[in-house]
C-alpha cells in the first residue's frame, strides 16, 4: 500500500486531523467521542500515546497525546517512534509464513530438521507451527540473571537453556502457553534459512517492501538511530525505587514519572519477540492483507492453565496473532511502553494505539473504541 499520512490533507476539527470519504455528522460525532476518550487517558503534559484508526486506506482518526520525553519533550504525533513490544511477533510470524509460502520452510516439519543440534527426543514432537502459535510446550525456564546480564543479554542468552531442555509442560499442539523464547527461536530459524542476520532480513524482505523504511529494531549500541524516539515511563516512588518492579507498581512513597525503558527494564535486548520501534504512520503502510495467512485458529487461549496473558473467552492464537470472533490483534508490553495493534476484517478497520505509559486498561479502551465505531454492530461505519 502506498499511503502518505505524514502530511494530512483534509479537515481539522478541534486540533483533530482526519481524512475520510465520510464527513457525515455521525462520523464527526464518533471522532469527537474518540478524542474525548483518549484525552481522558492521556492527559496533557504527561507521557501519552499515538492513535491511528483506518478503514481501508482512509484515515478515520489520527492524533497524538502527551509527551514523547519528559519533562519538556516533543508532543506525540503519528511520527513518534515507540517500542511496540510483542506486537513485533506478528512481523516475525509473517516472515516465517512467507518463507513457507516460498517453499523455504515447512510449518509441519519438526524444528530440529533445521536445528539438528537439538537432539533430545522432545524435538521430534515440536513443529515450526507450534512455535508460531505458543503451543510448543517449551517451558520458560530462563535461570536467574543479574540485572546487568538481563539488560545486556541477547538472543543467545535468552535461549541458552533450551539447548539442554529435556522436558515439556504439555504435549505440543494441545495447549497454550505464552512465552517469548520460542519467538526468539523463530528469529534464529529465519537467520539459518536465509543466511542473513535477522534484522537485516526483516529490513530487506518485510519493512522496506512495505514502505516502512524507517522502522527498525532496537540496538542498545545505536539508540540514536531511532527517529523521533519516545521513552517509556511509569508513575512510581522514585525515592526508593526497587530493582525488581512492574510498570506502575504500587508505592506508599512520593510518586513521579520515571523513565522505564532500556537501562531500567530487561526486555529490550531481544528482537524477534519484541524489539521493533515504529510509529503509527509507519505501521499504516504495512499491507494489512498479509495477516490473512496468519489468521488460522491454531491454539485455544481461553481457559489455558499455563498462561493468563490475553486469556479470555472465545480467544485463539494463530500465527503471531490473537483471534477473537470480530477481531484479530496483538498486544505489547515492555517497560513503560504499551501497545495495541488490532484489525477488524469484516469492516476492514485497523486500530493502532502506541503509548509510552503502561497505566491504562488496554482491553477496556479497545472495547470503548469498538462501541464508538460500532465495530461489533451489524451496521458499522
Amino acid at each position: 500500500m502506498n499511503k502518505t499520512i505524514s502530511i494530512v490533507a483534509g479537515a481539522f476539527l478541534s486540533a483533530l486531523s482526519f481524512v475520510s470519504c465520510n464527513h457525515t455528522p455521525s462520523m464527526v460525532t464518533r471522532q469527537l467521542a474518540l478524542d474525548s476518550l483518549f484525552t481522558s487517558i492521556f492527559p496533557e503534559g504527561e507521557p501519552g500515546g499515538a492513535v491511528l484508526i483506518m478503514k481501508g486506506e482512509d484515515v478515520i482518526f489520527d492524533k497524538g497525546y502527551g509527551l514523547a520525553t519528559l519533562p519538556k519533550g516533543n508532543h506525540i504525533d503519528g511520527n513518534t517512534f515507540f517500542n511496540i513490544a510483542s506486537c513485533s511477533k506478528t512481523f516475525t510470524a509473517a516472515a516465517v509464513v512467507d518463507m513457507a509460502s516460498k517453499g523455504l520452510v515447512d510449518l509441519d516439519a519438526n524444528f530440529n530438521l533445521y536445528f539438528p543440534e537439538y537432539t533430545d527426543p522432545i524435538w521430534e514432537k515440536i513443529k515450526v507451527r507450534h512455535l508460531l502459535s505458543h503451543s510448543s510446550g517449551i517451558p520458560d525456564e530462563r535461570g536467574y540473571l543479574t540485572k546487568e546480564q538481563r539488560i545486556a543479554g541477547d538472543e543467545d542468552l535468552a535461549t541458552e537453556y533450551i539447548k539442554g531442555l529435556d522436558h515439556l509442560n504439555f504435549e505440543p499442539g494441545t495447549a497454550y502457553e505464552y512465552i517469548n523464547p520460542t519467538f526468539v527461536l523463530l528469529g534464529k530459524l529465519i537467520e539459518r534459512i536465509s543466511g542473513m542476520e535477522f534484522t537485516e532480513y526483516m529490513e530487506k524482505e518485510v519493512f522496506v517492501p512495505a514502505g516502512m523504511d524507517k522502522t527498525l529494531y532496537f540496538d542498545r549500541n545505536h539508540q540514536d538511530q531511532i527517529p523521533n524516539m519516545a521513552h517509556g515511563y511509569e508513575y512510581a516512588d522514585v525515592e526508593d525505587m526497587p530493582e525488581e518492579r512492574t510498570a506502575s507498581a504500587p508505592s506508599q512513597g512520593k510518586k513521579d514519572w520515571y523513565e522505564y525503558d532500556f537501562g531500567e527494564e530487561t526486555f529490550f535486548a531481544t528482537r524477534p519477540d519484541g524489539g521493533i520501534y515504529t510509529s503509527t504512520h509507519e505501521m499504516s503502510r504495512w499491507d494489512i492483507s498479509k495477516i490473512a495467512a496468519l489468521m488460522t485458529k491454531e491454539t485455544v487461549v481461553s481457559g489455558s492453565p499455563y498462561s493468563d496473558y490475553q486469556n479470555r473467552p472465545d480467544t485463539w492464537y494463530g500465527f503471531g496473532l490473537f483471534i477473537e470472533p470480530d477481531c484479530v490483534y496483538h498486544t505489547g508490553d515492555n517497560g513503560g511502553f504499551k501497545a495495541l495493534n488490532a484489525y477488524y476484517p469484516e469492516q476492514n478497520v485497523h486500530v493502532m494505539i502506541f503509548a509510552n505509559r503502561a497505566d491504562w486498561d488496554r482491553y477496556k479502551i479497545k472495547t470503548e473504541v469498538e462501541k464508538i465505531l460500532g465495530l461489533n454492530a451489524t451496521k458499522a461505519l
